[in-house]
């Protein structure tokens, strides 16, 4: 089971990097702040699924989820130190992290 968590993180934080080369808007230095701020978004969408349910969660599928995803991740940039991320970096980073996560289910949520 914690090994699960471990790979998520790291795979999250991969997707990160990978992101940060590919999209415009979209920077984080280094894998150790990219793990950092994969863990910010996971704790993040955590508590906003459960503060409002499973419906406004970055993983729910539709318009909400993605803008609430969007917001996380552009809110992930106050916490981690070398993240930058523009509005619309955002909206890329949480349109292609949902293609992702659509296509490589998890039993882990």
């Amino acid at each position: 089971m914690v090994l699960g968590f471990i790979v998520r993180f790291v795979v999250s934080a991969l997707v990160i990097l990978f992101l940060s080369f590919l999209l415009p808007g979209f920077q984080i230095a280094g894998f150790l702040n990219a793990l950092l701020a994969a863990v910010v978004i996971a704790v993040v969408g955590y508590a906003v699924e459960a503060v409002f349910g499973r419906n406004v969660s970055p993983y729910a599928r539709g318009l909400v989820g993605f803008l609430v995803g969007a917001a996380v991740i552009y809110g992930a940039q106050f916490v981690v130190p070398t993240m930058r991320v523009s509005v619309v970096g955002a909206l890329l980073a949480s349109l292609i992290i949902g293609l992702i996560d659509a296509f490589v289910p998890t039993d882990l949520r």
